[in-house]
């Protein structure tokens, strides 16, 4: 599989140029998350932020934690209700979704690679990686439709291996493969390359780029690596919840490595499995007795 060099780049505006040929994906216009507090102050986790991306466009906000970054994606994701503000995604405003609505967009348009590896332990990375598509296939198909993309990703000889032998760069590609098997239109990345080494967060940043731009896919990428800002195609910062230009001299001061403390979750020792992915949240996904742990 080719790998590409990393970009470099200089500040931009928030909102994507206009090109032709492409697509406008994802539209932010003045989005706003705040808490009440009991001295009456709120916590302003996300103020005003807009924000355009293309298809195809792959996007970093760069920022330490606790600057909004996370609450921005689950409100991008209709998972939090803003305090105000609009969230378009292909134009379509994502407030006017009913419950129903909302699920099925997380489950068919959109990607979500998350902090934690989501992964159901005792179950193989092949069937780790189906589950979003049971609900349109069976088993069987669902497999033969994601082995391609794992093969893809360098997983070809890890199919069948339970996802707690896998090394962490293997279960971060399972848990793309996850996030892109249903071909979505957008896709969120929150610290993806949070729990892996230098060398593995590069191989997952390219891979990231690399199949979204085959695909059209419009990626929104946070993180406080700064690594993960070469790889974008415009990259921004956020700040106590608001966007800012991103220089590279003053958020880098040297590349890190990007190790932090990750988990994988998960309920071992059921063969229905209560999954908390995208689009699936509260819904039992029976999966075969083959694939149940001991």
């Amino acid at each position: 599989m080719p790998l590409t060099e990393p970009r470099k780049h200089s500040s931009r505006e928030h909102s994507s140029p206009s090109r032709e040929g492409e697509d406008l994906m994802l539209e932010l216009r003045d989005l706003v998350k705040h808490y009440p507090t009991f001295d009456g102050e709120p916590v302003r986790a996300v103020d005003g932020v807009s924000l355009t991306v293309r298809a195809g466009e792959m996007v970093a906000l760069y920022g330490p934690s606790g600057s909004g970054k996370t609450t921005l994606l689950l409100m991008i994701a209709t998972l939090l209700a803003p305090t105000s503000g609009t969230v378009l995604i292909g134009g379509r405003d994502t407030s006017a979704l009913s419950e129903r609505e909302a699920s099925r967009f997380r489950l068919t348009e959109l990607g979500f690679i998350r902090q934690n590896f989501d992964l159901l332990p005792g179950v193989s990375a092949i069937d780790n990686t189906v589950l979003k598509l049971l609900g349109a296939m069976r088993w069987r198909q669902a497999q033969r439709e994601i082995e391609p993309l794992l093969i893809r990703l360098g997983l070809g000889e890890r199919l069948h291996h339970r996802s707690e032998t896998l090394s962490m760069g293997e279960r971060q590609r399972v848990m793309i493969a996850r996030a892109l098997s249903t071909n979505p239109r957008l896709l969120l990345a929150d610290e993806p390359t949070g729990s892996l080494d230098t060398q593995r967060g590069r191989e997952v940043l390219e891979l990231l780029r690399e199949l979204c731009r085959e695909r059209g896919v419009a990626v929104v990428l946070v993180s406080h690596d700064p690594m993960a800002a070469r790889y974008a195609d415009r990259v921004l910062t956020l700040r106590d919840g608001r966007l800012g230009d991103y220089h590279a001299d003053a958020n880098t001061g040297g590349e890190t490595d990007g190790l932090v403390e990750g988990a994988a979750v998960g309920r071992a020792g059921a063969s229905t499995a209560v999954f908390t992915e995208e689009g699936t949240a509260g819904r039992s996904v029976s999966l075969p007795t083959s694939v149940t742990p001991p």
